[in-house]
């Protein structure tokens, strides 16, 4: 027997809808599915090679707890009952910072996110390490600021802009956006349209710009405080959006009247002429912006993206059509965390506040290997590899072998699962009901539950029903009376009003609700996530409802249920609201409703990015003459989700890219192995000469040096990156910048 199912890619956020045929429980095929309404029958390589990531000699099939230096195969029961007693344990001697979970669902799976961060808060923490906070959070902290909540993030209008931005992006490979190279292709072939990249390297989209500004890696603050500059002398700024939507502009006009952009520009090797021009049509046209990584893990990453906040605002082009715009969601990528709130946590060593919640990666080895009393000594791991996905393996590997427990919930035997004290078998991304929150779609909202599309082998489960049972054991749920679970078996009107008068005599109950819906509406629906989901829409904000109706949804009391039906109906996914463009800075949380443009913790931070300090500090070292670029994304990588090498047999996947010149001044070939040393470590790699890259900085991809069948292959490039090396704000590790030096391997 064999069908075909609709699903979606679980390899990247943009989560492209696919249909699978699957044969004797395996999938044989895979092609993109037309149906679905956001991708619209487009999917990358990656996408089309799910099979392997589904099936592959590491899946996990049952519970595993280690007995000396091997694992030992336990009932769920055992590994649930022992993690329990050590958690509380831990918890009772040394209280609830003791704890933290690391997870928050990666690329394709966000509803075990609901159960962890509630066990956490049920057990008094509130660390919550999350890959969020690898990356993005300077930006969300910027967007704290300017918009009024960290949550609140701009996307560009790809369907009204007639120029993109793109700086720090490769969007033709990592996509982030969706049917990327649709619209990359329709903007770039379309003379009416601009694209600009702004790109050290001459990547695949940059190929593809009518203008590329191949900048000196590292000096994208100072390039942008030269774009407002221009701006601004020029007299190019939009005076009557930021007389009508702007805030605290006087306060900042002095940061940029008297800035010499020719000089920094030579610094950022540009000519400054067509700069001027770049900074003339972002203005004057109908523009939009889209900086990623390159940005975001970069020199004086939290200050440039709030320079770039100020360009896209002097310029008009916050909450505009064919601007930025603020995309509506169901439910937002984290929470508002101000520092400034005494209620906030840090954490206890290298004090760094959650920001959208969440905590940085990057500093658990140095929480975890503290000599303090209020040190990390328990970590529960949920869907990520720290091991591998995270900066500097080396000092993750001395603090996870430091810690009192760690936990592992995992699809496959991963390096951190191996390290691990437990690890349990949970569900791929096509055995369970799970889908996403990613906010890349305007005007519409969309969403789809992903189905169970393969039958699991073994005992793994769904996360939501793991986190419930380790609850219980924790003494985490209150006593769930047998009317509330009989309701669940009737009108689910009635559960929800039996729901609701539970919650009202037991107010506390409120943070483990996931637990309380995985007991009694989970087994009537077939999944604790699906009951998560209903739980989700019934506490929906008034916004979103707004939103539904305008989507086409009857507003009223059956509005919720009239939502949840469809996603069940709708396997392909489905719009399930609609923004208002003609008012999209309606959505400013600020406390005047305008663009908040000073940021008075930022000011000195801008002031000292000047020509002279930034040659300085861009002075080559000796030691560590070129600059790696420790991270790149390509059709052959897939963070660490893809563990079997087979999907790439016969291709260079991963490689050291280098300029001529370089290769030629150190006496390197193409093909030839290489040696490739930081201040965190050293690792061999191929060397592929091409023309792509800059001289003076070369590139590895990230994804790789993973164990697999007695093997290594490839190179793990956060073994060469500094947990230390990282942003003074967020401590989001600066990747896009890490001083090496290269050498032939002996």
């Amino acid at each position: 027997m064999s069908d075909w199912k609709k699903t979606s890619c679980v390899l990247c956020a943009q989560n492209c809808g696919l249909e699978v045929r699957v044969e004797a429980g395996r999938i044989v095929k895979v092609r993109p599915d037309r149906e679905n309404p956001r991708s619209r029958g487009y999917a990358c390589r990656k996408g089309m090679n799910v099979a392997y990531y589904q099936h592959h000699a590491q899946r996990l099939t049952h519970p595993l707890k280690r007995v000396g230096d091997a694992f030992r195969a336990v009932s769920w029961d055992q590994a649930l009952d022992e993690i329990a007693s050590r958690l509380i344990r831990i918890v009772d001697e040394h209280g609830p910072r003791a704890f933290a979970y690391m997870g928050g669902g990666g690329q394709g799976c966000h509803f075990e996110a609901a159960f962890g961060a509630a066990l956490l808060r049920g057990m008094g923490s509130r660390y919550h390490y999350n890959p969020i906070a690898q990356e993005l959070t300077g930006l969300f902290w910027v967007n704290g600021r300017g918009l009024g909540k960290q949550y609140l993030s701009t996307i560009p209008d790809d369907r009204e802009t007639d120029m993109l931005l793109a700086i720090g992006w490769n969007g033709w490979m990592s996509h982030q956006m969706p049917q990327a190279r649709r619209h990359l292709k329709r903007i770039s072939d379309d003379p009416g349209k601009l694209l600009v990249v702004v790109d050290p390297r001459k990547s695949e989209t940059a190929r593809r710009a009518d203008i590329h500004l191949p900048i000196r890696v590292g000096t994208d603050a100072l390039f942008t405080r030269a774009v407002i500059a221009i701006v601004l002398q020029e007299g190019w700024e939009n005076r009557e959006y930021l007389a009508n939507h702007v805030s605290g502009f006087e306060a900042i006009r002095s940061w940029f009247a008297d800035f010499d952009a020719k000089a920094a520009l030579e610094v950022c090797e540009l000519d400054y002429e067509t700069v001027r021009e770049v900074a003339r049509l972002f203005a004057t046209r109908k523009s939009s912006m889209h900086a990623d990584l390159g940005i975001l893990m970069n020199r004086h990453s939290t200050v440039t993206s709030y320079l770039e906040l100020i360009l896209m605002a002097v310029c008009g082009r916050i909450g505009v059509p064919g601007g930025n715009v603020i995309p509506g969601t169901i439910m937002a990528m984290g929470s508002h965390s101000d520092e400034r709130d005494p209620k906030t946590w840090r954490t206890a060593t290298t004090d760094i506040p959650a920001i959208m919640g969440y905590f940085p990666p990057n500093v658990m080895p140095e929480e975890i290997l503290a000599d303090a009393p209020d040190r990390l000594r328990a970590v529960l791991v949920s869907g990520a590899n720290p091991l591998r996905s995270y900066a500097d393996t080396t000092a993750y590997e001395k603090a996870f072998a430091g810690l009192d427990l760690l936990v592992t919930f995992e699809v496959a035997m991963s390096e951190t699962a191996a390290l691990s004290h437990y690890v349990l078998p949970v569900r791929s991304g096509f055995e369970k009901w799970d889908g996403t929150f990613f906010p890349w779609t305007y005007p519409e909202v969309y969403f789809q539950m992903r189905r169970p599309v393969v039958d699991p082998v073994g005992e793994p489960l769904e996360e939501g029903e793991v986190y419930t049972g380790l609850a219980e054991r924790l003494g985490l749920l209150p006593r769930i009376p047998a009317s509330l679970t009989a309701a669940a078996g009737g009108e689910r009107s009635e559960f929800l009003a039996a729901l609701m008068a539970l919650l009202q005599e037991h107010p506390e109950a409120a943070t483990v609700t996931p637990f309380i819906l995985a007991k009694t509406l989970g087994p009537r629906l077939g999944s604790t996530h699906l009951a998560a989901l209903w739980g989700l829409l019934q506490t929906a904000p008034p916004v979103f409802r707004e939103n539904a109706a305008r989507a086409g949804f009857q507003p009223g009391p059956n509005m919720v249920e009239e939502i949840f039906q469809a996603v069940l109906d709708h396997p392909e996914g489905l719009w399930v609201g609609k923004v208002d463009p003609a008012d999209n800075l309606k959505s400013l949380k600020t406390g005047d409703g305008r663009v908040q443009v000073h940021i008075p913790e930022l000011a000195d931070w801008v002031r000292s990015i000047r020509p002279e300090t930034e040659i300085e500090a861009l002075r080559r070292d000796e030691q560590y003459p070129l600059i790696l670029m420790a991270g790149r994304h390509m059709d052959m990588n897939a963070n660490t989700l893809m563990r079997d090498p087979a999907w790439n047999e016969g291709r260079r996947a991963c490689t050291l890219a280098m300029h001529p010149e370089d290769a030629s001044a150190l006496d390197l070939e193409d093909g030839q192995m290489a040696r490739v040393t930081t201040e965190a470590g050293s690792g061999i790699v191929e060397v592929e000469v091409t023309e792509t890259a800059k001289a003076g900085h070369v590139v590895i991809p990230h994804g790789f040096g993973l164990d697999y069948g007695g093997e290594t292959y490839g190179i793990n490039v956060n073994r060469l990156a500094k947990g230390t090396h990282r942003d003074r704000l967020a401590a989001t590790p600066l990747h896009r910048y890490v001083p090496c030096r290269v050498e032939p391997a002996s």
